[in-house]
Formats: C-alpha cells, sequence, structure tokens
C-alpha cells in the first residue's frame, strides 16, 4: 500500500512585531509573535518572567548618598537632587544638557522629563518593572537625554543588559537633597503657572507632609503628621548587627531621643533598615538635632558589643522585629 503523503506543517506567519525586533507581550497560552511556533510563555515570555522575578534587594548600593537615595523613595515627598553624569553617559545626549535633577515624583509619575531649555527632570519614586530600580531609572534617563526637548519619557521595560545608575552617576559627586515644601521645582517658572496647571500643583501640595533632613546626622529625617512628629532614620549597618545594637538600648532604656520619644520599629527598605522614633507633637526638626547626635554615639557603642544577648535584650529584639514593616 502506498504512503500517505506527509502533512506540511502550516506555514508560521511573520508576525509584523518580530520584523522590528520588538516582541510584544501577549497571553501566557498564545502563539509567541516572535513566529517561533511556541507557546508565549515558553519562548520570549520566558525571558520576561525571568525578568520580573529577579529583585535586586539594594539597588542603590554602591551610589553616593544610598541612605538617602532610600529615603527619597520611601520616605520624603519632596525633594530634589542635581546629578553630575560621567561623560560617557552625556555623550548620547541630543544637545546641550544645562543640568539634570533627580525629584521624589514628576507630574503623572512620569520615570523622566526633558524640559525646553534641555535639562533632565528623572523622576524617582516610579514604579519599577525590571526588578532593578537601579536599571529602569537608568533607562529612563537616557530616554530623556536623547529626547528633544519638552517632552516626557514614557514608561517602559528596560533591556535586561542595560546600563544601571551606577554606570551613568560619577561616583565621586556629592548627593545633596534638597527638601521642599511643595512641588514649584516640577516648573520652570512656578509663579507663572495658571488654570489647570495651577490647580493640580495646589492639590499636589496640599498633600506633602511635611519634612526636614536633619544635619548633625546623616540620613535622618523629620516629619510632622496630626497628632505626633516621627524620626525615619535610615541605617547603613548589616540588618541583624542593627537589631541587636538597637536591642541592647532598648533593654537599658538609652534607645530614645528624650522625653517623650519612643522608637517604636523599623522599616526594611531596599536592603537598608530605618528606625521609626515616636516624638511629641511640639518636638520640631531643630529640637532632634542634639539628641540625634547623642543617640549615634551611644548606637556606635552597642555596635562595637559582640556579648550574646541578654533576656531582657533578647525580648526587645523579639518586640522590634515584630514591629518591622517592609517598604518597597
Amino acid at each position: 500500500m502506498a504512503k500517505k503523503p506527509a502533512k506540511k506543517a502550516p506555514a508560521r506567519a511573520q508576525s509584523p512585531a518580530s520584523a522590528s525586533g520588538e516582541i510584544p507581550v501577549v497571553g501566557a497560552r498564545e502563539a509567541c509573535p516572535c513566529g517561533s511556533g511556541r507557546r508565549y510563555k515558553a519562548c520570549h515570555g520566558r525571558e520576561a518572567a525571568h525578568a520580573v522575578q529577579e529583585l535586586v534587594q539594594r539597588p542603590f548600593e554602591g551610589l553616593t548618598g544610598e541612605g538617602d537615595w532610600v529615603a527619597l523613595r520611601e520616605l520624603v515627598p519632596a525633594a530634589t537632587v542635581p546629578l553630575t553624569l560621567t561623560a560617557e553617559a552625556l555623550a548620547g545626549a541630543t544637545g546641550e544638557v544645562p543640568s539634570v535633577t533627580l525629584a521624589t515624583v514628576l507630574p503623572m509619575a512620569w520615570p523622566a522629563m526633558r524640559r525646553q531649555d534641555g535639562s533632565v527632570l528623572l523622576g524617582l519614586q516610579t514604579h519599577s518593572s525590571s526588578g532593578d530600580i537601579s536599571r529602569d531609572l537608568a533607562d529612563a534617563l537616557v530616554q530623556a537625554l536623547a529626547m528633544e526637548p519638552g517632552n516626557p519619557v514614557p514608561p517602559r521595560r528596560p533591556a535586561a543588559d542595560s546600563a544601571r545608575l551606577q554606570d551613568l552617576l560619577d561616583s565621586s559627586a556629592p548627593f545633596e537633597p534638597t527638601v521642599h515644601t511643595g512641588f514649584e521645582f516640577w516648573l520652570e517658572d512656578a509663579d507663572s503657572a495658571t488654570g489647570e496647571v495651577a490647580a493640580s500643583l495646589e492639590q499636589a501640595n496640599a498633600a506633602v507632609i511635611p519634612t526636614v533632613r536633619l544635619g548633625s546626622v546623616d540620613t535622618a529625617y523629620w516629619c510632622s503628621v496630626p497628632d505626633r512628629n516621627h524620626l525615619r532614620w535610615v541605617m547603613p549597618h548589616a540588618e541583624e548587627t542593627l537589631l541587636d545594637a538597637l536591642a541592647r538600648l532598648a533593654a537599658a532604656d538609652e534607645a530614645g531621643l528624650g522625653e517623650g520619644t519612643k522608637l517604636v520599629g523599623s522599616f526594611r527598605a531596599h536592603g537598608l533598615t530605618v528606625p521609626v522614633w515616636d516624638l511629641p507633637s511640639a518636638m520640631t526638626a531643630d529640637d532632634c538635632e542634639k539628641p540625634a547626635a547623642a543617640f549615634l554615639e551611644r548606637l556606635a557603642g552597642a555596635l562595637a558589643q559582640t556579648a550574646p544577648l541578654s533576656a531582657d535584650e533578647r525580648r526587645a529584639r523579639a518586640g522590634l522585629v515584630n514591629r518591622q514593616v517592609t517598604l518597597g
């Protein structure tokens, strides 16, 4: 008996997207737009899923002012920092770039924007799509530098091998945040804002929590909320070592910042620990300066201790751990 001719495999349609080299995201069980014939989840979707799952725990590690990067990302509503880029980073810019400024947040939560004068604003409090905030921010910065002035940068997922902030910023330059009472820095001339722009700015400013960066210690931020104030202090020490030291101070009744203050717990944010104190409503940022400097000395002594924790210190540590909240 003669063999039946084998059926020809159906021709794979060439996706319009594959010709341009960009593979759009589709349903996991749908055919991959690249034309491979496999399901998306088994083809290009695998790379996308890997990128989402690969979370960088300390995205700002290696940058000058890591603690301030964390604070501005998670704790501070309105602040700016001038950034100094490497010559290689500026080489890809379109036209002159008078300045590059990091901002806690931009209008419409844009990742970045290129102003009419060519200057760049980079938004820090934006959604991370790659699992590495540093790579997301660097991608937005590169886009902004290459754009014509007067345009915002749309969100997108950066390539897995694209640059990070650590590759673009001058590591020898200082990182000195300026905390603002509002978002006037959004506009080149805030005094001339009218109509919807003025209304939007007023609404954003109304939601700002008063915040002050202390001068006597690094990366500590006072803020005022109804009925009480807080001090939130981003610390560079290893978490377990810091918790032991804080527990020693708490057990010795030396963890406060003066009368009526209390160490109430901590945040965990981007690989660093952020102890938080409740303060009396009458305690201003200026009132915190000397107590914070004195606390830093006590903390240094506690960090140097290596003996096992006592029973009281273990109880104090357990209380701190139970009141720890993870941000970001």
